[in-house]
């Protein structure tokens, strides 16, 4: 078993049983369900929306090599610069040069997804550049020296009162400190930092091809000033984010905040189509928009799976898990968790060691179920499953046992060769320590039910 796997089970074991982890996840949830439940009423036909996004994104994803090139040829149309990356190594050096040729010592982030999968701040921080997140949630995560827990909600796995101490640990907040109070804090400690960054980073919900735009949706206001007030813009934004025009944000945008908060619309829509102009008053000197690859291509090659790119990070799969809801998103060990992020993964950072994410999940098919553009993906994580076996990636011990239970299964004289005996004893020798540690391992009956079966039959014939 790899080390991933590993670690994941162990984590996995440490937060099933975590009550109090449990308690604030279904405490949070539990609100998110309610505001969801509101937010998608107000679609007059929910799943024709859906049907139509899920359209789009496959011709998108058809035409990916048609959509990318117009985007970056109406961007640069407007002064702003486009830069592919094929890795993280990659944007993580093309965003160093461009810090170092504008002298930048200050970077002020806007909540991104991408910047978390390249490890941004963690590498500016070792080439001596402070990077600060701007979003309350990530803000919080970034003091306590954590990844986010969630696409959405960074800091679901926090209580207030946790919160309130990290601020009075930190900043000397009183302990009893409200929410309101908290957010009036963080606004205090970051103002000054956006009037001061050299470089503003932000993510892109969506690239718009037909304008060569990129838009950002947000509910702090944050996004906005941190990709205004400082003199360079950096957005970086994976390929797979791409819509062909500017009347798509007219559906995706209310589907991204009913299913993401329950929302009719988030507090912020931003379309930014490139650095400030001669007639704007406002707005970055230099704006550039990084194209990701990072395994996304790799992806985009699987035909049975490509669908797994058409997601626009609402978080509603992992919200309806019941898996993510018991292990907590940091168990995962990867930038996107939950259900979505077990079907990228192995695509994204290899199949060998993360293939154990496609096996967490119940295959309930909530996930498939709360999708806003119908991803089937609770049939991507089986297919995942398939090819980890047909490239035996499992290991020889996975694949003799799976080659024997097979057999076994498919004959009943297989089945019923050994007693029940038998049976038990290999339970209670190679599943105790994985089953039973918490539960009582099932008995088997001394005999099948095919041969108590005859028996019964015999004597009444008898």
């Amino acid at each position: 078993m790899m080390k991933t796997a590993e670690e994941f089970l162990e984590k996995s074991d440490e937060k099933a049983f975590d009550l109090p982890h449990r308690k604030t996840i279904n405490y949070n949830i539990g609100k998110y369900n309610t505001a969801v439940e509101r937010g998608l009423s107000k679609f007059e036909n929910l799943e024709s929306s859906k049907k139509k996004a899920h359209v789009i994104k496959w011709r998108v994803m058809e035409n990916l090599d048609k959509f990318l090139p117009e985007f970056e040829s109406n961007f640069q149309r407007r002064g702003g610069k486009v830069i592919w990356a094929n890795d993280a190594e990659e944007a993580q050096q093309e965003i160093l040069k461009i810090i170092k040729r504008n002298n930048g010592k200050t970077v002020i982030k806007s909540k991104s997804m991408t910047t978390e999968e390249i490890h941004l701040n963690d590498f500016l921080e070792s080439n001596q550049i402070e990077s600060l997140e701007s979003d309350l949630g990530e803000y919080i995560v970034q003091l306590l020296g954590q990844a986010p827990y969630h696409i959405v909600t960074p800091a679901m796995h926090l209580s207030a009162a946790e919160i309130a101490q990290l601020f009075h640990d930190k900043f000397g907040t009183p302990i009893d400190a409200t929410p309101p109070q908290l957010v009036q804090k963080a606004r205090e400690l970051l103002r000054d930092k956006y009037l001061n960054a050299d470089i503003g980073i932000s993510g892109g919900n969506f690239l718009i091809a037909d304008t060569g735009s990129i838009a950002i949706t947000e509910n702090e206001g944050n996004a906005r000033l941190s990709t205004t007030f400082p003199k360079v813009h950096i957005a970086v934004v994976g390929i797979e984010k791409i819509i062909p025009s500017m009347s798509d944000l007219d559906l995706f945008w209310p589907l991204l905040a009913s299913h993401g908060t329950g929302q009719n619309l988030t507090v912020y829509n931003t379309i930014l189509s490139g650095p400030r102009q001669p007639n704007e008053t406002d707005g970055p000197e230099e704006m550039y928009v990084i194209l990701l690859d990072n395994g996304r291509t790799n992806l985009l090659a699987q035909k049975d799976q490509r669908q797994g790119l058409y997601c626009i990070r609402c978080g509603a799969c992992l919200n309806a898990c019941p898996v993510y809801k018991n292990i907590g998103g940091h168990t995962y060990n990867t930038t996107y968790s939950g259900p979505i992020g077990s079907v990228i993964t192995p695509h994204l950072k290899g199949m060998e060691e993360f293939k154990h994410l496609s096996y967490a999940s119940s295959l309930c098919g909530k996930c498939s179920e709360v999708c806003p553009v119908k991803i089937d993906i609770h049939k991507m994580l089986l297919l995942n499953r398939r090819d980890a076996a047909a490239t035996h990636e499992n290991g020889k011990v996975e694949e003799i046992g799976w080659g024997i239970f097979n057999r076994m299964m498919q004959k009943r004289k297989w089945m019923d060769f050994f007693g029940g005996k038998f049976k038990n004893f290999m339970l209670k020798t190679f599943f105790k320590k994985g089953w039973g540690k918490y539960r009582e391992m099932p008995k088997v009956a001394d005999k099948s039910f095919a041969k108590q079966w005859e028996e019964l039959k015999k004597n009444k014939e008898d």
